[in-house]
């Protein structure tokens, strides 16, 4: 099982959301990475190492995916059969594989999109 994050989970950790924090930091002492993709580095990344120092240091230890070719291609074939336009949560749903948590500020748009792309995870409210 991993765990992904998407923007609202990785904004939790700018905010000092101590569960979240702390989850990260659990996921890295026991040799897992939680996974991302740059799209959504980019949702949460505002103001630099000088401003966001949480999420500066944790951002290390999270397996970030770029947003390729292939995975945009992936993306926008989900949003096309779930009639959905977020491609940034789309590529968090392909990330995730049955049985992952994933991490999101915006479950239900995930759920419909998990549901068309045949994924069974849990989606995590933060």
């Amino acid at each position: 099982m991993s765990i992904v994050l998407d923007a609202g989970a990785l904004i939790a950790v700018e905010r000092g959301d101590r569960d979240m924090i702390a989850l990260i930091k659990r996921e890295r002492r026991e040799g897992r990475a939680p996974l991302s993709h740059g799209g959504v580095i980019g949702q949460a990344w505002r103001g630099g190492y000088g401003r966001q120092a949480i999420l500066g240091r944790l951002l290390p230890g999270v397996d970030v995916q770029a947003l390729d070719d292939e995975l945009g291609r992936r993306a926008g074939v989900l949003l096309g059969a779930a009639g959905g336009a977020d491609v940034i949560d789309a590529a968090v749903v392909l990330l995730a594989h049955d049985g992952d948590e994933i991490f999101t500020s915006d479950p239900g748009d995930l759920r419909d999109l998990a549901a068309v792309a045949g994924r069974h995870v849990e989606l995590i409210p933060v």
